[in-house]
């Protein structure tokens, strides 16, 4: 009965079909799914239609589909008329001249990116010194935390010695000259594995630099390993194990970027690069206590990477502060033309606030569910000594999202993304197959019909334009970093948002609160939560297992 239903819900199909009876009985059980009543006479007029379907989804089928095929549709979050920002300004990063080595050498492992990059550009360090620390650290921590899949060690030399190089001849790059960092392994490099964090892919090679590496290649920056993330970019599960909280290793990271998350607070990289479709930068970002920007979707090109939704995959850094998310954004933007969703666009960044000018609001009916010892409630009031004036406003979640749009849209693109795996039966190698997990996902949305997953997107279109006259009232919006449908109703408006430790849990866990900003202007919400930052220790305290 399963391949019946396939038929009418629109979805792709196996030979079964081509010897199945398909009569109005066939359509009586279909429609059941689809919140639909035909009459009898309806059902008996689509029989010759729907046989027609069936014969085009198998010749379809005999074709091969992989993942890296694209979808020749672009999603854009801009509303209509909305301008967007192309004159990028010159960006003068403050990289201090007085910054010296440490007495203690593990105290490297929490340098920010800013402050390595004075080290190499003063030549106090080599890159290749600076490198073999990183790998050092990554060998003796990354199996405790299982957040490492493959060490580019070879590579992660060869560029650094290149940094040297380079830089003894008077070329430097910029702050990212010479720093190491580490790859959620859904980006593909030449010559390694990309797992994509599943046991169906574990031996999987693509032969393509993914656009994400070769800007920070160009940037100068060294890739020491390819990180953990949940399988195809789900929690933190993967084929190895279980990636780890350096808070409490007996917890997992959440995810999917999982090993990013990890791994950057722990200090076994100065950052990491993760994606996010419905919160794989947030989350793990919040448990882990790191600082993680979520970009604008269509910041930067995705091609050479995993899909598993066209419409709401976005990339960006996961580091230890704002201004280091700042700094790796800016190197990270941008299009190589293969991504349809990816544009160019302006990040001009100076990590400066004018309280007086800014509209900063909170989300108040997010607030009132926390417990006034809640640390994200201190939040409010260290911007407000620093000049702010914060306006209580509600969030319009079910308002204008009233009813799980999301739902249809990641479920029907997923499973569209991975549907040689389903049909192959392979998705049964995968490590989790609960009811909550992909296998089971991508199975049930073959029953998404097209019309429905078409009239989400819709809804969805209602949905930003309503969001973004909200949203536009102000400039920066302050919210709990799971209050309400935030998190769903912006990933499907593409708005940027960054998330940072504010405080820690009685079990003595990092919590977070979110900056959400207006489309394309990550440059204030990164410069807002600079100056908490500036003025807080959160994000300057670390794991004390991984302090050695």
């Amino acid at each position: 009965m399963r391949y019946l239903l396939l038929l009418i819900c629109v979805c792709f199909a196996t030979h079964v079909f081509s010897q199945t009876v398909i009569d109005t009985a066939t359509v009586s059980q279909a429609e059941r799914l689809l919140d639909l009543q035909f009459t009898p006479a309806e059902k008996d007029s689509m029989l010759d239609g729907l046989k027609r379907n069936v014969r085009t989804y198998h010749k379809m089928h005999q074709q091969s589909i992989p993942n890296s095929i694209p979808y020749p549709f672009a999603f854009t979050p801009a509303p209509q008329g909305f301008v967007i920002p192309v004159k990028q300004e010159t960006i003068n990063w403050n990289i201090p001249a007085a910054v010296s080595l440490p007495a203690n050498k593990n105290d490297l492992a929490f340098y920010s990116v800013i402050q390595l990059a004075s080290l190499i550009k003063n030549k106090k360090i080599s890159s290749v010194e600076l490198t073999h620390f990183f790998l050092d650290r990554l060998k003796k921590w990354g199996d405790t935390l299982e957040c490492v899949i493959t060490l580019t060690e070879d590579l992660a030399l060869q560029q650094a010695q290149q940094a040297d190089d380079e830089l003894k001849k008077g070329i430097y790059h910029g702050p990212l000259h010479g720093i190491p960092y580490g790859l959620k392994d859904l980006f593909a490099v030449k010559g390694y594995k990309t797992t994509w964090g599943s046991v169906p892919y574990k031996e999987q090679v693509i032969e393509e630099d993914a656009f994400v590496y070769t800007q920070l290649k160009k940037a100068g920056a060294v890739l020491c390993a390819k990180l953990t993330l949940g399988e195809l970019a789900f929690n933190d599960l993967w084929f190895g194990g279980r990636t780890r909280n350096p808070w409490n290793i007996k917890q997992g990271s959440s995810g999917s970027s999982a090993g990013s998350a990890s791994a950057t607070a722990a200090g076994l990289l100065p950052f990491a690069i993760g994606t996010e479709t419905h919160g794989s930068i947030v989350s793990p970002s919040n448990v882990c206590g790191t600082t993680g920007l979520r970009p604008t979707f269509g910041s930067v090109s995705r091609s050479g990477a995993m899909v598993l939704s066209w419409s709401l995959d976005k990339a960006g850094p996961i580091c230890r502060s704002a201004e280091d998310a700042a700094v790796v954004f800016y190197y990270l933007k941008g299009t190589d033309g293969k991504d349809a969703g990816a544009i160019v666009r302006a990040f001009n960044y100076t990590g400066k606030v004018n309280w007086k000018k800014l509209r900063i609001a909170y989300a108040a009916n997010y607030f009132k569910n926390l417990p006034q010892t809640a640390p994200q409630w201190a939040v409010l009031e260290t911007y407000r000594k620093l000049g702010a004036e914060i306006t209580a406003v509600d969030f319009p979640d079910s308002a204008i999202y009233p009813f799980n749009i999301m739902e249809p849209v990641i479920n029907a693109e997923s499973a569209a993304a991975f549907d040689e795996l389903t049909r192959s039966n392979r998705d049964d190698l995968i490590r989790r197959q609960d009811k909550g997990f992909w296998p089971n996902s991508f199975r049930t949305a073959r029953f998404v019909p097209a019309v429905e997953y078409i009239n989400a997107n819709r809804h969805r279109s209602v949905l930003i334009e309503k969001l973004n006259a909200f949203t536009k009232q102000y400039d920066v919006i302050i919210t709990p970093t799971f209050g309400g449908s935030q998190l769903a109703m912006t990933n499907l408006t593409g708005h940027p948002v960054v998330v940072f430790p504010v405080g820690f849990t009685q079990n003595g866990l990092p919590t977070s609160i979110t900056l959400l900003g207006n489309l394309y202007d990550e440059a204030t919400i990164l410069a807002v939560a600079k100056a908490f930052q500036d003025n807080t220790e959160f994000n300057k305290k670390h794991p004390e297992k991984f302090l050695q």
